[in-house]
């Protein structure tokens, strides 16, 4: 079934229809639905159907919404409006003629699209809400666990584990707040544009808009029709997210070797390996990892798909769905696999290197006036120097301090202790254990505000 054959003589080919024709839109089927109930609806109140057509017609879409989980498509079927339209057909009869009054395919999927997103949209954030929830327990458990933090992959300042999972838990907050700001421009509504330049027909664009809880009616039809920014943005915010759950990923990795041992994945997180019998694989990771490569993919083909187009609708915007649905899916399964990754963790890291301590020291001869360029240099030739006699920071002594530099004292020898250090940090934000459990105190206001 197609809704344009009046003005054609022969018959597409099978070539045409097979190319042509993309069964990605079949999951838009309930919120397509949706859209149509709204639409017919409006029809009857302002007259432009009688209303005993718009209930017929209302009832009968009803009754497909009923049957989503078996809906069978057909192949004849040129996408989920027309399958649709069938359906209806076949429970109403030439009444279902009058479902496409005042409407074109061009708004109806704009429609569809925006309805769907605003649903996942949803979804995303509560599962990245989620997320935040397993990382700040975690975080909430290990506020005292001393562990390095890194620089270009090399130990540069003590800090806690817990302030380390909650920069993952910041990022995921700010990922929250993306998907939010595009909500609001996704929730708008493009129905009643048409093909391209609106309609005579009377009808109440506010009205279905506010059927479909959609705030705002978009106040230019060509613009309805002809623009995916907001597809182009919720797959931004799905490629962003990704990012941040590979970069995750990474370091999961990263702890979960023998090299770095400063986590055990458990047996439901865990592969094997077919040959080796020893091993223990965190696959999970690597997967979100390399699936990240494919979402930054969608993000550069919306933008491409949308960079020639010119106003209207183009066929191209059909490849729309495609694109959105692979980022969107990959996304959800990430946020799901990760979280549980996270409770399927035990963590057990090293201590840093005392030698992390060194910024404590210059930041000493700071506060004894010394400038800090100055204290850099000193700190870093007593550094030089201790690695020189092939000893480690912690066991210098006063001695070694007076050796390097008159302007160290006595007590700075207690800086050296990495512990110590996480635990003298002022600035807000830091990793010390009190600035820890504040950021979770945040971060759990921020989840129980909604």
């Amino acid at each position: 079934m197609t809704l344009w054959g009046g003005r054609f003589d022969g018959s597409m080919s099978e070539v045409t229809r097979r190319y042509t024709g993309d069964d990605a839109d079949r999951r838009l089927l309930e919120v397509d639905i949706r859209g149509s109930i709204a639409h017919v609806k409006m029809l009857g109140r302002k007259g432009i159907i009688e209303s005993g057509e718009a209930e017929t017609l209302a009832s009968g879409l009803e009754t497909i919404l009923d049957e989503i989980d078996g809906f069978e498509f057909h192949r004849s079927d040129e996408d989920v409006h027309t399958a649709v339209e069938r359906r209806l057909g076949e429970l109403v009869g030439d009444v279902a003629g009058k479902l496409h009054t005042g409407r074109s395919r061009n708004d109806q999927v704009a429609l569809d699209l925006r309805l769907y997103l605003a649903g996942s949209t949803r979804h995303r954030i509560s599962q990245i809400r989620d997320l935040i929830g397993v990382l700040t327990d975690l975080a909430d458990a290990h506020a005292e666990t001393i562990v390095p933090s890194y620089t270009h992959l090399q130990q540069a300042q003590p800090t806690t584990l817990g302030h380390h999972l909650l920069a993952y838990a910041w990022m995921a907050m700010r990922a929250v707040e993306r998907f939010e700001g595009a909500a609001s421009r996704i929730g708008m509504s493009p129905l009643g544009a048409g093909a391209s330049a609106g309609s005579s027909l009377p009808i109440d664009r506010q009205m279905t808009a506010d059927a479909l809880g959609l705030d705002v009616v978009m106040p230019n039809s060509m613009d309805a029709v002809g623009s995916r920014d907001f597809v182009a943005e919720y797959v931004f915010c799905c490629a962003q997210t990704m990012v941040e759950l590979s970069r995750l990923a990474e370091e999961v990795i990263l702890w979960a070797s023998q090299e770095f041992g400063w986590a055990r994945l458990s047996d439901e997180v865990s592969t094997g390996s077919s040959a080796l019998p020893q091993k223990r694989n965190p696959d999970m990771a690597e997967l979100i990892r390399g699936r990240s490569a494919g979402v930054v993919g969608d993000l550069a083909a919306i933008l491409t798909l949308q960079k020639g187009l010119p106003l209207t609708y183009n066929r191209d915007l059909q490849e729309d769905k495609r694109i959105v649905f692979h980022a969107d899916d990959v996304l959800a399964g990430s946020l799901e696999g990760a979280a549980a990754l996270l409770r399927g963790i035990e963590f057990d890291p090293a201590a840093p290197d005392p030698a992390t301590t060194a910024l404590d020291l210059a930041e000493a001869m700071v506060q004894r006036g010394v400038p800090f360029r100055e204290a850099h240099s000193v700190v870093g030739r007593f550094v030089r120097y201790i690695e020189g006699e092939g000893r480690a920071l912690v066991d210098a002594t006063l001695d070694d301090l007076a050796a390097v530099d008159h302007r160290f004292e006595a007590d700075d020898l207690s800086l050296l202790d990495p512990a110590a250090s996480v635990r003298r940090r002022l600035t807000e934000g830091s990793g010390s254990p009190d600035s820890v459990h504040d950021q979770v105190a945040a971060l759990r206001a921020l989840l129980g505000s909604v």
